[in-house]
């Protein structure tokens, strides 16, 4: 007869020494939660699966194996997570595009009148500001996983662009267009040194935090065994 996964959990806590309230307090959730999850009551995400799996020493092909209620649960979990991925993917570069429209807007609203305060404002604080910040995000939360660096040549050419569209745009008008100006290329190093040095922040911070976390699994795994 073939066990679901709330029976496997069950015998996988026990023979690992772990108790409920333990596990609970180690993955997160609630003791309930827990006991839902082994009387099958709900299901955990895919994300709890991984964390049982190595808080037990347990293989996924353990617990999953011809639970096809849970292979289901966990098709459809992957599917909201992956959506929200893509719009957390959304979401960091539509607030760039944002406050870069804005910072190019307010040039052609009157701030090219203060032309150096202007470049200093934007150029120096609020487009490398904000592209230290995001690239952080990207590179701390790993949802572009390996493509995250091609936003490195996103990031430049928006910055080079910046230039452009303002100071580069506002000559050409001044002379009729008698002189066409095109980008510069490298006006791309600034907005890619800035973005190189956020993803390495956020990089180093996720590994940090596995490091935290794989340290934490080690010395709950080496702690005297407890009751079920």
């Amino acid at each position: 007869m073939c066990m679901e996964i709330g029976e496997k959990l069950r015998e996988a806590r026990v023979a690992a020494g772990q108790t409920q309230e333990k596990v609970a307090e180690t993955i997160g959730v609630s003791r309930q939660t827990i006991s839902n999850w082994e009387n099958n009551r709900s299901y955990p995400d895919i994300i709890s699966v991984l964390s049982l799996s190595d808080l037990y020493h347990v293989s996924l092909d353990t617990l999953l194996k011809e639970d096809q209620g849970m292979i289901a649960h966990l098709e459809e979990s992957t599917n909201v997570v992956k959506s929200r991925r893509d719009m957390s993917r959304l979401i960091l570069l539509a607030t760039y595009l944002v406050i870069w429209a804005f910072s190019i807007l307010s040039f052609w609203l009157g701030a090219r009148q203060d032309a150096m305060g202007y470049s200093i404002l934007v150029f120096y604080v609020i487009l490398p500001m904000t592209t230290i910040i995001l690239s952080i995000c990207i590179g701390k939360d790993d949802v572009w996983a390996s493509s995250k660096w091609i936003l490195l040549l996103f990031f430049g050419f928006m910055y080079m662009l910046a230039s452009y569209a303002t100071f580069s745009l506002a000559n050409m008008i001044s002379l009729s267009f008698e002189q066409i100006r095109w980008p510069q290329l490298e006006n791309m190093i600034g907005g890619i040194l800035c973005s190189a040095f956020g993803m390495m922040i956020g990089s180093l911070i996720r590994r940090v935090c596995e490091w935290k976390k794989d340290r934490e699994n080690l010395a709950e795994a080496q702690k005297p065994s407890g009751g079920a």
